[in-house]
């Protein structure tokens, strides 16, 4: 199966694989279904043990969402759904609504936004990305989701996002935090903000400049336990206007 809620994948960095331990890598992947993925070079040397590069893919909310092998996705697949599920609910979109997905990623919010939004606009720094989050959109006929390349760690950038009439957004960076979309982004027209983070440092430090710069408040802010028995946590935040 392609599904990442069932299977595990492993990545291996290798320059020949003979034929013999060939047959042997491939009797494991049909005994433990788990997806065996070599890489010769550099990511765009990664194929399959059969020499395919298939799109992987995994079921949120009722939509289908594709990546490749080396593309970033959330790696616990229960915790994601529930994550996204709660992040649905602090949104708490209506039909009217105009929302920004801000480090969309692939995808994973953007798309379910979008089936209860009039538009979202996910936006990210990997081209690679964004091009997936696209093509992930037209397949499941989210036709009112619309996706932009920009490096939200850059002020120019950032400064130039068209948030203006933006109702609603999520944010979910890397461990760095959000602190350039929130020093530089205008974010006045905004009633509900979720924010997403997998660096409670980082988290913290945003979540003060969103209360004093911008006016919001702390809402309502939970853990969920993505990553078990290790010592990183995600969290998830609402911050909402008074």
């Amino acid at each position: 199966s392609s599904s990442v809620g069932v299977s595990l994948w492993r990545l291996c960095t290798v320059l020949e694989v003979p034929a013999a331990d060939r047959a042997v890598l491939a009797a494991f992947e049909t005994a433990s279904g788990m997806g065996i993925f070599l890489q010769s070079g550099g990511p765009d040397s990664v194929i399959d043990l059969h020499g395919q590069t298939p799109l992987l893919d995994y079921s949120i909310d009722g939509l289908t969402i594709s990546f490749q092998p080396t593309d970033f996705t959330q790696v616990n697949a229960e915790i994601n759904q529930q994550m996204v599920a709660q992040a649905l609910t602090h949104l708490a979109l209506t039909p009217t609504d105009q929302v920004a997905d801000l480090f969309c990623g692939i995808g994973n919010f953007t798309l379910p936004i979008a089936t209860r939004a009039a538009a979202v606009t996910g936006v990210e720094g990997e081209a690679s990305l964004v091009a997936r989050a696209r093509a992930n959109a037209m397949r499941n006929g989210n036709h009112n989701a619309s996706f932009a390349v920009a490096n939200l760690d850059d002020a120019a950038a950032v400064a130039t996002l068209a948030l203006g009439g933006v109702t609603k957004i999520l944010l979910d960076p890397p461990r760095a935090g959000a602190l350039t979309v929130i020093e530089h982004a205008n974010l006045s027209a905004c009633q509900r903000l979720v924010y997403v983070s997998c660096n409670p440092v980082t988290f913290a430090r945003d979540a003060a400049l969103l209360v004093a710069r911008h006016g919001f408040i702390l809402d309502h802010a939970g853990i969920l336990d993505m990553f078990p028995q290790t010592a990183h946590v995600e969290a998830i935040a609402l911050f909402t206007r008074a």
